[in-house]
């Protein structure tokens, strides 16, 4: 969808409004899914949006860690090199000798020795640093660099269920890697109007990818994070993004919540860090509806 054929959105105020209700979820409607006898192979996903602070890495984590309480082995990739993803489960980003940096540049390194476990159980972590901003450089000039992540990712595909890269904040040569592994997409979008106009120019390079590289590639769903009901400007958005792109929104929407700030802080995805909170409800009803897609 081309980007002047969203709705426009008629308020941009923000003010809030304490008698909205807020937008009602449908999917704890899906049931749990059922439990697996075998694993593997994985199915690629990666989490991309161009722009930054709209909860990719939170929702990486976070779907990952309710995934993982669904039966599924999960492997988490952070291809970001602010390293978020890997400060978010509490690897301290520093102290690595290993990351997905020497995964894509060193042909002697295997992704075995680089892979961590976390403290969820099913849940694994592949982790990076400030030293995968090299990684684009050094790729360049290499041939077939569009598909240096698919495979490093090839050894341990018949291991896990799910594989999610959390991409970094660009649509650069990372970030075609992550997409060129991947069977699918989730777009997080903050309710905000300028991250949703920034959703047509993200569908656009996905159809170039799918067009030049990885005809395989499908969009799995749009999910709106940051969600104030109180807002209407919030309230806006989210109704024009759903009118825009119908059935590719997710029915779970992401309210904005302290917990999962501090969830980030404590180094746990929020599932393990406040259980019964709505956050953690919210990610749960995520997983559901991304594994019955």
């Amino acid at each position: 969808m081309d980007e002047q054929e969203l709705p426009p959105v008629d308020s941009a105020d923000g003010a809030p409004d304490e008698a909205a209700e807020p937008t009602a979820s449908q999917a704890s409607e899906i049931s749990e899914p059922a439990p697996l006898t075998s694993h593997g192979p994985a199915r690629i996903i990666s989490m991309v949006n161009q722009k930054g602070g709209v909860g990719k890495t939170t929702s990486t984590v976070s779907l990952g860690a309710a995934l993982a309480g669904y039966g599924r082995r999960v492997l988490l990739v952070d291809s970001d090199p602010q390293g978020a993803l890997s400060v978010a489960l509490g690897v301290n980003a520093y102290e690595l000798d290993l990351t997905v940096y020497n995964l894509l540049t060193d042909p002697q390194c295997h992704i075995g020795d680089v892979i961590l476990s976390t403290g969820v159980e099913g849940l694994d972590l592949l982790p990076s640093n400030i030293d995968l901003s090299a990684a684009e450089v050094q790729l360049v000039s290499e041939v077939g660099r569009e598909h240096a992540l698919a495979r490093a990712l090839a050894p341990v595909v018949d291991e896990y269920d799910i594989v999610l890269i959390d991409c970094q904040p660009s649509l650069g040569l990372l970030t075609v890697n992550a997409l060129t592994a991947s069977q699918g997409v989730i777009i997080p979008m903050e309710t905000e109007y300028f991250a949703l106009r920034g959703v047509a120019l993200l569908k656009d390079t996905i159809d170039k990818v799918i067009s030049r590289l990885n005809p395989d590639l499908q969009i799995i769903g749009i999910l709106a994070t940051m969600y104030d009901p109180r807002t209407l400007h919030s309230r806006e958005v989210l109704e024009t993004v759903q009118r825009a792109f119908g059935d590719a929104v997710f029915e779970t929407v992401i309210h904005r919540t302290v917990k999962f700030p501090d969830a980030a802080v404590a180094g746990e995805p929020i599932t393990a860090f406040a259980p019964s909170s709505s956050g953690a409800d919210a990610y749960r009803q995520l997983a559901r509806e991304v594994l019955a897609r």
